[in-house]
């Protein structure tokens, strides 16, 4: 067996987007989401399901996939490789958005149904050393939940480093397979949910058409040159603070040898400023 990269655009859509496979996706849901058993995902509707000609030339930096169940629920599952400005602005305006826009104006307040957002991210966030943290609206003294219905959701992967033997909850299971799928060429022994097996399945290469490979590798491509954008927009603006810094010494008269020191700008550098 020869798996795909989970985190790239496509292969992310056919696994969490198939309208045919959702299991998949109900195992995902009730895995992150802390229901009780009678309250868990049963069923889905995916709102923006799987389609492979409008996915080619899509976004690559963020992808998401949107899902409904029986109880009114909205479940938003996005993969966001690079980290952005107000990453957390756009997070809530985004999940937000999705609350509100369940009803029109005027209508009852109480048709309103509770949204969970989901954030896989290649990048990471926050203090908590867990690889997994879940964010509600609490009371800070009592930590009461008055304030319901919106729940925030992040599986950080460059803080899971659990090896095979390690894990343990559901969330590990499928932590794993999204990080390490692609270096695995069989699916372990350890997994028994039928969600997750049908996962690794459907992210066997073998069980892929010759256009869903093409648009993959396409994705891939994209992905990389759009992070490789980032990275040059990111070291340039570094470049520009620094040569100001440099220049501000300059202009107050700071010896050349300090400000190498300081900027770890060369001498010829620091003349041309």
């Amino acid at each position: 067996m020869k798996f795909v990269d989970i985190t790239n655009d496509i292969a992310f859509r056919k696994i969490f987007g198939n309208e045919s496979k959702k299991k998949s996706l109900i195992s995902f849901l009730n895995a992150v989401i802390d229901f009780p058993k009678n309250e868990q995902v049963v069923e889905v509707e995916i709102t923006n399901p799987y389609q492979l000609g409008k996915l080619s030339g899509g976004k690559s930096t963020i992808v998401d996939v949107k899902a409904k169940d029986k109880n009114g629920n909205v479940f938003i599952v996005e993969m966001q490789i690079a980290e952005f400005d107000f990453f957390h602005k756009r997070i809530l305006y985004y999940t937000s958005q999705s609350y509100v826009s369940q009803i029109d104006k005027g209508v009852e307040y109480h048709k309103l149904k509770p949204v969970y957002f989901i954030g896989i991210l290649e990048f990471e966030i926050g203090q908590n050393s867990n690889y997994f943290s879940r964010h509600k609206v609490l009371d800070i003294e009592t930590k009461e939940q008055v304030i319901q219905d919106v729940e925030f959701n992040f599986i950080e992967l460059p803080k899971f480093n659990k090896t095979i033997d390690q894990l343990g909850s559901s969330i590990d299971q499928w932590t794993y397979f999204i990080k390490n799928a692609e270096n695995l060429s069989l699916i372990p022994e350890s997994v028994k949910d039928e969600g997750l097996k049908e996962a690794y399945t459907e992210a066997d290469r073998r069980n892929w058409t010759k256009q869903e490979l093409e648009d993959y590798e396409r994705a891939s491509i994209k992905e990389r040159d759009e992070i490789g954008r980032i990275e040059f927009a990111e070291r340039k603006a570094e470049e520009k603070a620094l040569n100001k810094v440099a220049k501000n010494l300059k202009d107050n008269g700071v010896s050349v040898d300090v400000i190498i020191s300081s900027t770890g700008l060369t001498k010829e550098e620091i003349e041309t400023l």
